[in-house]
């Protein structure tokens, strides 16, 4: 009851302040009406909540959804502040005043007396609360809220039960592949007058080298190289074969190094090669090489330097081997003093020692050097080899190699013209591609 007489005595209050604001606009009868239709209205909208609010068993779901925000009384509940639709619905000439409600154009009336009569109660405007958040005029409609549906739409996700997992090991991997392969081609041509004489010639030269590289980042290395490498030529002036070699070589380069400090690792070698074809002299029948004629083997140990320099441009190995073991077949008998064998004979075996270097030197992304020198001593008789490879790179696939290789024998016939020492070089251009 004490409830109710405070409320009365709230809304009386409001209404008391409008009186003045009503006199400029109506005459007294009508704003009397007026008023008591809103205090009526306002009476049976408190008696119609205030079961619900004052019910102690009242669900959070039906309260909820039985009463709903009005932008109507709502205003009389919060910090008072200035709203631009009451001045100027009120005091405009083209008003829409009969289009409200009697309840919402007395509430207004009363504002607006609050605001002329009484303006230091407005505690904000309606700009600052556009700033927080768009106000609800009147006669907008508010949505009804149904947070039943929420909980059907979205149900609670059922979180998993957590197990613990295993620890996920990843075992490294010590293997480093790499590889390169070229496919270039040559062609001359002279004329049958050429004044220096010559004969027209195309030929083709295929090389790929593979790579496979163990290394546990500790004390352990092993390296793989595998290189292949054929090459074929035609000419004119050959009537005895249409076709033969230029370029043959199967060779395969095994080491396994302990290491010892930072560059040096002590180092067990195997070099094995051979080739794929036959070799013929122009206009020859003679076989001159065959695949195992010959074959040849060298397994060496010693240590290895491991080589690195201006910045990784320049890099590679070193193997000094003091001793090494050589072994030399020839399968075709007729073949063997060529090789540097007892004529009759098949095999060959001897000691002595070895050293081989293999580097790359990288000048630039487009010019670089590969160069491959062995040497194999016996102090009886010697083999040194000298492998120069210049490569000049248009772009990533297309390239040209010159390739320069001499090579000192002294255990093979002696040569009238260069003696021991024999040479081969080569110039091409086509396909190469690195990995």
């Amino acid at each position: 009851m004490i409830k109710m007489t405070s409320k009365k005595f709230l809304i009386l209050f409001c209404m008391a302040s409008c009186l003045p604001v009503v006199a400029q606009h109506t005459n007294r009868e009508g704003m009397n009406l007026r008023d008591s239709h809103f205090v009526e209205s306002y009476m049976d909208s408190l008696a119609q909540h205030r079961p619900d609010t004052m019910s102690s068993d009242m669900t959070p779901q039906i309260g909820f959804s039985r009463f709903t925000p009005s932008p109507t009384y709502a205003r009389l509940f919060l910090p008072l502040a200035y709203y631009k639709n009451v001045s100027h619905r009120m005091l405009s000439l083209d008003s829409d005043m009969q289009k409200i409600s009697p309840t919402e154009l007395a509430l207004e009336r009363a504002l607006l007396s609050v605001y002329m009569n009484h303006p230091q109660l407005v505690s904000t405007t309606q700009s600052k609360l556009d700033i927080i958040g768009p106000t609800l005029e009147v006669g907008e409609q508010t949505r009804e809220s149904h947070p039943d549906l929420v909980e059907q739409v979205a149900p609670t996700p059922i979180e998993p039960d957590l197990i613990a997992a295993a620890p996920i090991i990843h075992k490294p991997n010590f293997w480093t592949f790499s590889g390169d392969y070229y496919l270039q081609f040559l062609q001359n041509y002279v004329s049958s007058n050429w004044y220096k004489a010559g004969e027209s010639s195309y030929s083709m030269v295929g090389a790929v080298t593979l790579q496979a590289n163990y290394n546990n980042k500790q004390k352990v290395k092993w390296d793989n190289k595998l290189e292949l490498k054929l090459g074929l030529q035609t000419s004119r002036g050959d009537s005895l074969h249409s076709l033969k070699t230029s370029e043959d070589l199967i060779r395969y380069t095994g080491k396994l190094g302990f290491q010892a400090t930072k560059k040096w690792y002590y180092t067990i070698q195997l070099i094995a090669y051979t080739q794929f074809m036959r070799g013929y002299a122009s206009n020859n029948p003679f076989v001159f090489s065959d695949f195992m004629s010959p074959f040849g083997a060298n397994l060496s140990v010693g240590m290895d330097y491991t080589v690195d320099f201006f910045k990784k441009k320049l890099t590679g190995t070193v193997h000094l081997a003091p001793a090494a073991y050589n072994f030399k077949y020839v399968s075709r008998l007729a073949l063997a003093p060529r090789f540097g064998l007892d004529e009759g004979k098949h095999q060959l075996h001897d000691i002595g020692s070895e050293i081989t270097v293999d580097l790359n030197w990288k000048f630039s992304d487009m010019i670089s050097w590969k160069t491959r020198l062995y040497g194999y001593t016996t102090y009886s008789r010697t083999e040194l080899e000298w492998e120069n490879t210049f490569v000049f790179k248009f772009n990533r696939y297309i390239s040209t190699n010159i390739f320069i290789y001499p090579r000192f024998d002294d255990g093979s016939k002696r040569d009238n013209h260069h003696g021991y020492w024999q040479l081969k070089e080569y110039a091409s251009l086509g396909f190469a591609y690195s990995f």
